[in-house]
C-alpha cells in the first residue's frame, strides 16, 4: 500500500486512538496497527485496559474519551457498547479524523436514528471484517444468472451464555445474535448484491444455550429490490468458526468459503480491514459507502424487531 510506504517518509509517526476495548475487535485491530503506527487507547473498565497495555506496554493511555481525541490522532478506532457509538463517533467527527467503528454500529432502532443525525462523512468505514476476508474480497455476481443467495455464519455465542459481555446478549442493548452474528451474513450478501434491500422476515431461537438473553440460532429472509433472494443463517452453536456464501444460479451453485486459516488475523479479514483505514488515514474516502453499511444495519434492526 502506497500509504505503509509514506509512513516512513513522514517526520512524526502516525498515531491511532482507540476509543473503547469493548469487544475482542480492538486487540486484534492494535496488532496491525502497531506495525504502522503510535497508539493511544481510552477504556472504561480496568481489567480490559491491563490486558491491553500488557501487550502494547508503549501504547499511551487516556483517561477519557476527550484526551484520546485531544492530540489530534491521525485516525480513531471505535469500540463501545453499542448504545455508547452514537454519542462517541459524534465526538470523533468534530474532529474531522478519519474513523473505523467496529461492528455492528447501531443494533436498535434508537440507537440507528441516532446515527441517522450525525453527518457521517466519506472516511467513516463499518462492517463485519469479513467483507476483506482474501477468500471473498473482489467476489462479483452477474446478476442475471442469479437466482438465489445464502449466507450461512457458524460463529460459536457460548461465552455469553455465562455472563461475559451481558450487553451484546441483551437484545435492546447489542442486539443479541441476531445482530452481533448476523451481521456477517448481512454485510457479505450486500457486498455482493448492494444496499438495495429489505427484510422480508426473521427467526430466532435458543436450541441450546439456554441461559442466553437472546437466541443461539437465527434466520432472515432478504429481498432486493430487482426480485433476488437471500437467506442469512446464523448457527451461534458450532466448534468451528467459518462463513459461507452460496449463489445459486439456473445450472449450477457457486460456493464462498471463508475459514480462520493458519492466520486468522488475515483470513478472516482483520487485517485487510485495517489496511482500508489505513488508507483512509492516509487520505483515502472508506472503500464501503455509508449507504450499504445503513442497509446492513436497517436490516439487522428490522429483524432484531421482527424476531
Amino acid at each position: 500500500m502506497a500509504f505503509l510506504a509514506d509512513v516512513h517518509e513522514r517526520e512524526t509517526a502516525v498515531r491511532i486512538a482507540l476509543a473503547g476495548l469493548a469487544t475482542s475487535h480492538p486487540y486484534t485491530d492494535a496488532r496491525t496497527l502497531a506495525r504502522h503506527a503510535d497508539l493511544v487507547v481510552w477504556e472504561q473498565d480496568p481489567e480490559r485496559l491491563r490486558r491491553f497495555t500488557d501487550e502494547h506496554p508503549r501504547a499511551k493511555v487516556a483517561a477519557s474519551l476527550e484526551e484520546a481525541l485531544s492530540g489530534a490522532p491521525d485516525g480513531v478506532v471505535v469500540t463501545v457498547p453499542n448504545p455508547q457509538v452514537p454519542q462517541a463517533l459524534a465526538r470523533v467527527l468534530e474532529t474531522g479524523a478519519p474513523c473505523f467503528v467496529n461492528k455492528p454500529a447501531a443494533a436498535t432502532r434508537a440507537q440507528l436514528e441516532q446515527l441517522d443525525r450525525l453527518p457521517i462523512h466519506d472516511r467513516v468505514l463499518s462492517g463485519s471484517v469479513l467483507r476483506f476476508a482474501p477468500a471473498f474480497a473482489g467476489a462479483r455476481v452477474d446478476r442475471d444468472e442469479l437466482l438465489a443467495v445464502r449466507a450461512t455464519v457458524r460463529h460459536d455465542v457460548g461465552l455469553w451464555a455465562n455472563g461475559y459481555n451481558a450487553w451484546q446478549d441483551t437484545p435492546g442493548e447489542g442486539g443479541g445474535t441476531m445482530v452481533t452474528m448476523g451481521v456477517h451474513g448481512v454485510e457479505l450478501l450486500v457486498a455482493l448484491l448492494g444496499p438495495a434491500v429489505r427484510l422480508a422476515g426473521a427467526a430466532g431461537a435458543r436450541r441450546h444455550y439456554t441461559t442466553l438473553r437472546s437466541e443461539d440460532t437465527g434466520v432472515l429472509a432478504l429481498r432486493w429490490d430487482d426480485g433476488v433472494t437471500g437467506t442469512v443463517e446464523i448457527l451461534g452453536v458450532s466448534a468451528s468458526e467459518s462463513y459461507t456464501v452460496t449463489l445459486h444460479k439456473r445450472d449450477f451453485t457457486e460456493t464462498i468459503v471463508i475459514e480462520p486459516g493458519d492466520d486468522p488475523v488475515k483470513g478472516l479479514g482483520y487485517e485487510g480491514t485495517i489496511e482500508a483505514f489505513l488508507a483512509m488515514v492516509g487520505g483515502a474516502p472508506s472503500p464501503v459507502p455509508w449507504s450499504q453499511t445503513r442497509a446492513v444495519l436497517d436490516v439487522l434492526v428490522c429483524a432484531r424487531e421482527r424476531a
